[in-house]
């Protein structure tokens, strides 16, 4: 196929020309919808196991979904580093990289799934022990855990197929995709949880259930625009390729052990929240959703901007590198005061949409108040962390991953916790602050001007 043709059927944006604004918009909005529909039907497991099963379900579900959580960080910074690539190699208009790559990220993906499926299944009892799962909630969360451990196959494969997409400028997709999920998300939680009582294993069900019909439909699409992407379907172009593969685990070990450093010490601060009882450990599993759902406005934004930095780096066009951070920041800033709005005016009602628990609620107001520090952060964050990822610098994202898990969120939340005798309120603030260390580092990056002359991944990649 001639890279003529290949053009004039391209899959996605061309974010090298044009208004950095209306472009980071229109990339932007179909981001935002995906993950806030992503967020919303996680939210609807939250919602419905505690309505109609109470604390002790939410526990479960909150407890045992944190390794299933891991894992999904896991393969998102896979399939990130086959966005940032692929990112790239559009800007370079390398479209038979592209089809390589593909191939190669999804053959990874799924091996990578079916080990950490294995690990997850065998090893659910003592992941438990190491949580402090409250008595209370010790069944729930080994059912929730088993069964979700099933869709692992299903997420990493969809978050491969959809860092290609993202890389290549397409978020449409994605977003129908996630719909698909959602909706079947809904339903079996109607079915499973409201009507027949099956508790956290009926979540685990519709969780599984909208895993296998995201993957799906996404894999549906890869094979129908097979042509485009010059794809081959057979065994001898569903391979991994060394110089590809290279590129990726370059990128992609860097970022998961910045997601795992990052999200295994959220796991270890939540062990201790487990250990002050029930009403503490749902606050925090509820509060986690809470927090993710108001603050998908901003990571929308900066997951737009990091395909715009890679494809414009790609091109070579450092100037419109520079008008795309700050174009992020105050685009950003903007949905942040809409967070803000939410977590000073409306606390109550937002904790009042997962349980009915009075504690808990009263208690969730104090978690938002402490997460207005997230907010103010979260524009200069992502904004000067896209010029990280765009130019798939991954020794800073494992540097930024290690200040931010380890120094500051275990250093600031034991503590304020033990140190100061703050208890629970000592982790929220350490969960929050945790937030400097990528600002810290994606702003020295940025200002220190190195990503302008840093050697390209789609450089790295070539034979």
């Amino acid at each position: 196929m001639s890279n003529v043709q290949v053009k004039q059927k391209r899959v996605g944006l061309d974010m090298t020309e044009g208004n950095v604004l209306q472009l980071l918009i229109r990339f932007a909005i179909p981001l935002l919808l995906t993950n806030l529909l992503q967020q919303l039907y996680n939210a609807v497991d939250m919602a419905v196991i505690g309505h109609f099963v109470g604390s002790a379900g939410t526990v479960g579900v909150g407890t045992g979904g944190e390794v299933m959580t891991l894992v999904t960080f896991l393969a998102t910074a896979i399939g990130n580093a086959g966005q940032i690539y692929v990112a790239q190699l559009a800007g370079a208009k390398d479209n038979k990289s592209i089809s390589e790559t593909i191939g190669t990220s999804l053959v990874t993906m799924i091996g990578l799934a079916v080990a950490c499926m294995s690990v997850s299944i065998v090893f659910c009892d003592q992941f438990l022990v190491w949580l402090n799962c409250p008595a209370e909630a010790i069944q729930q969360a080994k059912s929730y855990m088993i069964i979700s451990s099933l869709g692992m196959p299903f997420v990493f494969g969809y978050n491969s197929i959809a860092g290609v997409l993202r890389g290549m400028g397409e978020a449409k997709r994605p977003l129908i995709f996630v719909a698909v999920a959602a909706a079947a998300n809904v339903i079996m939680d109607i079915i499973f949880v409201a009507w027949i009582p099956l508790e956290a294993t009926g979540t685990a069900i519709a969780t599984v259930t909208s895993q296998v019909a995201s993957f799906v439909a996404a894999a549906i699409f890869l094979y129908r625009k097979k042509e485009q992407f010059d794809l081959d379907f057979s065994l001898k172009g569903m391979r991994i390729r060394k110089n590809h593969f290279m590129v990726l685990m370059k990128l992609g070990i860097p970022l998961a052990a910045n997601s795992a450093l990052i999200h295994g010490t959220q796991i270890i601060c939540s062990s201790h929240v487990n250990s002050f009882g029930l009403v503490a450990s749902a606050t925090n599993s509820i509060g986690n959703k809470v927090h993710k759902l108001i603050n998908v406005f901003t990571n929308s934004i900066n997951a737009g901007a990091g395909a715009m930095v890679g494809q414009n780096l790609g091109a070579r066009k450092i100037e419109r590198v520079k008008a795309i951070v700050f174009t992020t920041m105050r685009l950003s800033a903007c949905f942040a005061v809409m967070s803000g709005i939410i977590a000073i005016f409306f606390p109550r009602q937002a904790f009042s949409l997962f349980t009915s628990d009075p504690e808990v609620i009263e208690y969730g107001v104090t978690f938002l108040r402490i997460f207005m520090i997230v907010v103010v952060i979260s524009p200069f964050q992502g904004s000067l962390s896209s010029v990280v990822t765009g130019s798939g610098n991954s020794k800073l994202s494992f540097v930024s991953g290690l200040l931010d898990g380890v120094i500051l969120r275990l250093g600031i939340s034991f503590l304020f916790a033990y140190g100061f005798n703050m208890g629970v309120e000592g982790f929220f603030y350490g969960n929050a602050l945790a937030r400097l260390g990528p600002v810290t580092v994606g702003g020295l990056y940025f200002l220190s001007g190195k990503w302008k002359t840093r050697k390209l991944l789609v450089d790295s990649g070539k034979k």
